[in-house]
C-alpha cells in the first residue's frame, strides 16, 4: 500500500513539475509534442491527474531536454532543476594564469579557505617555498612584474601557512626532487650554488614547519595527478599552464580530495622522511647542506 501511494505522490510531482517547467519556458503542449516528437495527446496524458504510473525515461528525458531542466528533477530524484551542463557550468570557472608566482587570485583562494588544510600537488617545485635566486632563474623570463614582486608573493604565502592555523600538505613527484638536485630536466643549467641554497632552505621549512607543512614525495610512473590546489572544502584549483581551472562543486572537491590522498597514501617516501631522503640525495650530489 505504501509503494502505491509513493508512486501516486510521485506522479503528481512529475506533473507539477512538467506544468511549471513549461510554463517557465513559455511552451504549450502542442509545442513540446512537436519538440520531442510525440502526438499532443501524449502530452496532456502526462498532465491529467488520474495516472499512476509515470512515462518511460525516453519521454522523460527528452521533455527534459527540450525544456531545458534535468530528467532527476522532473521525477523528484534531485530538488535542482539545472541540467547537468548548467551544474557544471555555474560551479566552473576557467580563469587566465600567469607563467609566474605573483597572482592575487591565488592569494585570495588562500584567505578564503583560511583555517582548513590545503592540498597542494605542484608543477614543479613549490613556488611558496623556492629561494630568490631560484625565482629568479626559474621565473625572469616570464614575469611581467619585477622578481622582487614574485618572492613577496611567495614570503606572503608561506606567512599564510605559518600564521592562519590552515596546514598544508604537498604531493611531489620523486622524480622532480631528483632531478633539482641532479640539475638534469627543467633544471638543466641550474647553477650549483643555487641547488645548494634551495635545498638547504627545503630542509629549514620540512624541519621547522613540521607538522603544519608536511610533504610527500610519490612515484610519478605508478601514479599521476595534475598541478592541482585543494583548498579545504571550499574549491579545487588546477593548473593547465595558460589558464586555472575552478571547481566549487562539493561533489567533485571531495573527488579531488580523494585522488590527493590517494597520492598521499601510495606515496614512496612519508612526510616525516623527506628530510633525511632530502640530506641523501645532498650527500650523492655533492650538495651538503651543513
Amino acid at each position: 500500500m505504501m509503494d502505491l501511494i509513493d508512486k501516486r505522490e510521485r506522479s503528481e510531482k512529475f506533473r507539477q513539475r512538467l506544468r511549471h517547467a513549461m510554463d517557465q519556458a513559455q511552451m504549450s503542449q502542442s509545442q513540446l509534442a512537436r519538440s520531442i516528437g510525440v502526438d499532443r495527446s501524449t502530452i496532456s496524458q502526462l498532465l491529467k491527474g488520474h495516472h499512476v504510473r509515470l512515462p518511460n525515461a525516453h519521454v522523460v528525458g527528452a521533455c527534459a531536454s527540450a525544456l531545458g531542466v534535468s530528467a532527476d528533477w522532473l521525477l523528484t530524484l534531485s530538488d535542482k532543476p539545472q541540467t547537468a551542463g548548467d551544474i557544471m557550468s555555474s560551479s566552473m570557472t576557467l580563469t587566465t594564469a600567469p607563467r609566474a608566482p605573483v597572482d592575487d587570485r591565488i592569494d585570495d583562494w588562500y584567505r578564503e579557505a583560511e583555517g582548513h588544510k590545503i592540498r597542494h600537488v605542484p608543477a614543479g617545485l613549490p613556488d611558496l617555498l623556492k629561494t630568490r635566486d631560484m625565482l629568479e632563474w626559474e621565473y625572469a623570463p616570464h614575469l611581467s612584474r619585477t622578481v622582487e614582486q614574485a618572492i613577496v608573493a611567495s614570503e606572503r604565502r608561506l606567512e599564510f601557512i605559518q600564521s592562519a592555523q590552515s596546514d598544508l600538505e604537498i604531493a611531489i613527484p620523486t622524480y622532480e626532487i631528483r632531478s633539482f638536485v641532479a640539475g638534469t630536466g627543467h633544471y638543466h643549467g641550474l647553477p650549483v650554488s643555487t641547488r645548494r641554497r634551495q635545498l638547504a632552505q627545503f630542509l629549514r621549512f620540512c624541519e621547522q614547519l613540521y607538522p603544519r607543512l608536511r610533504i610527500y614525495l610519490f612515484d610519478a610512473q605508478r601514479l599521476y595527478s595534475a598541478p592541482i590546489t585543494i583548498f579545504g572544502p571550499l574549491l579545487s584549483v588546477f593548473y593547465v599552464g595558460t589558464y586555472y581551472l575552478v571547481f566549487r562543486d562539493k561533489e567533485r572537491i571531495n573527488h579531488f580530495t580523494q585522488h590527493f590522498d590517494g597520492l598521499i597514501r601510495e606515496a614512496d617516501i612519508a612526510a616525516r622522511d623527506v628530510s633525511d631522503f632530502l640530506k641523501s640525495m645532498g650527500n650523492e650530489y655533492n650538495l651538503q647542506t651543513d
